[in-house]
């Protein structure tokens, strides 16, 4: 089952977006995307709050969480994080694994 953390990184000054900029420049981003288990890592701006940015990162289990998180690269982003002085609200979904029911496809234009 997989797991998938929103985490609203929120800061002052345009901070939240830095961060995110860094963490792609730096090569974090990719990193993490390359890490076993790794389903999706993406950073999205909400339309209306430009300190706000949410980050979409998701996993094929627990586990590969518990690697991620104990991995050097956690030190990096955490860095990254009180250089910009960012808080953080977090929502964590299972995947549900039957899908998409076939009464909901019918909104869905592919």
């Amino acid at each position: 089952m997989a797991i998938t953390v929103n985490i609203y990184y929120s800061g002052k000054n345009g901070n939240a977006r830095k961060f995110a900029q860094e963490m792609v420049a730096t090569g974090t981003v990719s990193s993490i995307r390359a890490e076993d288990g790794n389903i999706r890592y993406e950073y999205f701006y909400p339309m209306d709050d430009p300190e706000t940015v949410l980050l979409i990162d998701s996993w094929k289990d627990q586990h590969s969480i518990d690697v991620h998180h104990a991995s050097p690269m956690m030190s990096q982003i955490t860095m990254l994080r009180e250089k910009y002085d960012l808080h953080m609200r977090v929502e964590r979904y299972l995947s549900d694994e039957a899908g998409i029911p076939a009464v909901d496809k019918a909104f869905i234009k592919e």
